[in-house]
């Protein structure tokens, strides 16, 4: 396969954590003609890698080490990470390498965010490009407006302009991105579980009574990773939790198999509606 003019086939390589992701950008990739070296994460990444990735290397959670040589190896100049790497994974079960400790050392705080944002600069350090991660998934990032074929109603409406304000405020102190409503009330906040358990604690709490989901991205939301995703898999929750409407931040966030996923939503009469993102706080220079 003929590489695109600008980029030669060994200068981009792929991080890859678990779920869909990574192979949507080895498909999206690949359709603009770039194969991508994968370095897939043990105890994250999907064993179906092996069969759809041509250059793949295995990688423990902690050796940072390890893959700087291999995207060294592998001629990598751009890479991608795509893929949850769950949160409590990153603080409690992984065993660093040197490098990775004396990195995690340094951190100011620890969330995710600082640790991935050193990461990328550590891999700046040796000539590695970390890129926005939805780069060759433009499709699937909606444009503002309503999703599915209902709109949200009076009530979910109200739930929604409401959650919006507080998932914004908890997306700013980077504790989560997701929270669950019912009456204009918070029902659950997301931390580290992610949003789909958010959603069924959400479910246990309300007894069955009708939620609204709510996802933003973070003030400042760095598109080369965590970046917001719902997928089957959130509809299907959703379903079960007698969550009726989901919002989402318009450009942002990723729906992976869109019109699968829309047309789950609207056979369980799920309302789902993306909004503009609240412009991005600018630093007071006074």
């Amino acid at each position: 396969m003929a590489a695109t003019a600008n980029h030669t086939l060994g200068e981009w390589g792929l991080i890859a954590g678990n779920g869909d992701f990574p192979f949507l950008v080895l498909e999206g990739a690949r359709s603009r003609g770039i194969e991508m070296a994968v370095i897939a994460i043990r105890e994250e990444a999907s064993p179906e890698l092996e069969r759809v990735a041509r250059r793949l290397h295995w990688v423990s959670l902690g050796e940072l080490s390890r893959t700087i040589e291999l995207l060294h190896q592998e001629g990598v100049k751009h890479a991608v990470m795509a893929g949850q790497v769950k949160h409590n994974k990153i603080f409690s079960s992984i065993r660093p390498d040197w490098r990775l400790a004396k990195l995690l050392f340094s951190l100011p705080a620890k969330n995710t965010d600082a640790l991935i944002g050193a990461v990328a600069r550590v891999l700046q350090d040796e000539g590695i490009e970390l890129v926005d991660s939805t780069k060759f998934l433009g499709p699937l990032l909606p444009a503002a407006g309503v999703l599915t074929r209902r709109a949200p109603d009076a009530a979910e409406a109200a739930d929604i302009e409401y959650g919006r304000q507080i998932a914004r405020a908890i997306a700013g102190l980077d504790l989560g991105q997701t929270v669950v409503v019912r009456d204009r009330a918070c029902v659950a906040i997301e931390a580290m579980e992610g949003t789909d358990e958010t959603i069924e604690r959400a479910a246990r709490i309300a007894g069955g009574q009708r939620l609204v989901v709510v996802k933003v991205s973070k003030p400042r939301q760095d598109m080369r990773f965590d970046v917001p995703v719902a997928g089957l898999k959130t509809i299907e929750v959703m379903r079960r939790s007698n969550a009726t409407a989901l919002a989402i931040d318009a450009g942002r966030t990723l729906l992976f198999d869109r019109d699968a996923l829309l047309h789950a939503a609207d056979e369980a009469g799920i309302a789902i509606q993306a909004f503009a993102p609240e412009p991005t706080p600018t630093k007071d220079k006074s």
